[in-house]
């Protein structure tokens, strides 16, 4: 099997490179074309256009940082749907709204071809083992036909249900991490106007209550002071954005997702699109005149577990099929 891979980026080119180092059929693209050497010079092909992937390969995958970047990936002249074709096979990894891969799947669809919403959860450091967790919404004989695929770039594999099912709990999910990173930065900064020592602040955290994978992780990088967790505060934007949106569709009356957004939108202003998400807590720093440090945290996260073959979660009482 064929696999093409658009989207090279932090993420995608974690996951792509899965693909590569399990021996896969791979050719890749993307617009940095220093990415797509890369890749190049360790074994995979390339494709000049989105349309000639779709063309040469049985799956195309797309990992991108927006709606708009899929759209025209997919749609443009030169585009995927141009280049499929009966019994292939489109995966969507990126973040984006559920009514947006509804939207392309039709199309996808029209030209006899399956499409699979499958974004990922659980950090770049675990994208980069293997060990990332992936979420796929679509029918059964399309999940069946993409399990091998999916267990190559993940460890635990949900089917969520009908397409666009994927994509809700992502933006779920992210949403509660926002949260999380937000309350975390207050957290850590209370402790240290407090008088904590910030080492001891990071394990009652983690011991207690109180923790999340969001403070395993993302308060290491805060306390080591690089906050480099690989996503940016315009990515926490877009994915609460999201979020934001399609509960407004149902008439939710929110009171957390509108000051998420408040919150990160006053970071992007202050700090730039670019600067890393955790970096929220400087709002926190500058307001109290501190640094939130601590003492031997790592500058970015590692997954420490070995690269594991991945399976499907199987759902207890689920009710949906």
């Amino acid at each position: 099997m064929k696999i093409g891979f658009i989207g090279l980026g932090n993420v995608g080119g974690k996951l792509a490179g899965s693909l590569l180092r399990n021996g896969k059929d791979l050719t890749v693209r993307d617009l940095n074309q220093a990415f797509v050497d890369d890749f190049v010079s360790r074994g995979a092909e390339s494709a000049g256009s989105p349309k000639e992937m779709a063309e040469k390969c049985d799956v195309i995958i797309t990992c991108l940082p927006s709606p708009a970047a899929c759209s025209e990936v997919m749609e443009a002249e030169d585009g995927v749907i141009a280049g499929l074709s009966e019994g292939k096979i489109w995966m969507e990894m990126s973040t984006t709204d559920e009514a947006e891969v509804r939207r392309i799947a039709a199309l996808v669809e029209a030209k006899g071809a399956m499409p699979v919403d499958c974004p990922v959860s659980g950090g770049c450091h675990r994208a980069g083992t293997g060990n990332i967790s992936i979420f796929a919404g679509c029918t059964r004989e399309a999940f069946d036909r993409v399990l091998p695929i999916l267990t190559t770039m993940g460890r635990r594999i949900l089917h969520t249900g009908e397409l666009g099912s994927a994509s809700i709990l992502k933006v779920v999910t992210n949403y509660l991490c926002t949260v999380h990173l937000a309350a975390l930065a207050e957290a850590l900064t209370a402790s240290k106007v407090l008088g904590m020592d910030m080492n001891v602040a990071y394990e009652a955290i983690k011991a207690s209550s109180g923790n999340s994978f969001v403070h395993e992780t993302e308060s290491q990088v805060i306390l080591n002071g690089s906050r480099d967790i690989s996503f940016t505060m315009d990515l926490v934007l877009k994915d609460v954005g999201i979020f934001d949106e399609v509960t407004k569709r149902k008439g939710m009356p929110l009171e957390i997702a509108p000051l998420m957004v408040d919150i990160f939108r006053d970071g992007q202003d202050r700090y730039g699109p670019r600067e890393f998400s955790p970096n929220i807590i400087r709002r926190m720093e500058e307001a109290c005149d501190v640094q939130v440090l601590g003492t031997n945290f790592p500058a970015e996260m590692v997954d420490d577990e070995p690269e594991e073959p991945g399976y499907e979660v199987v759902v207890p009482g689920r009710q949906d099929y």
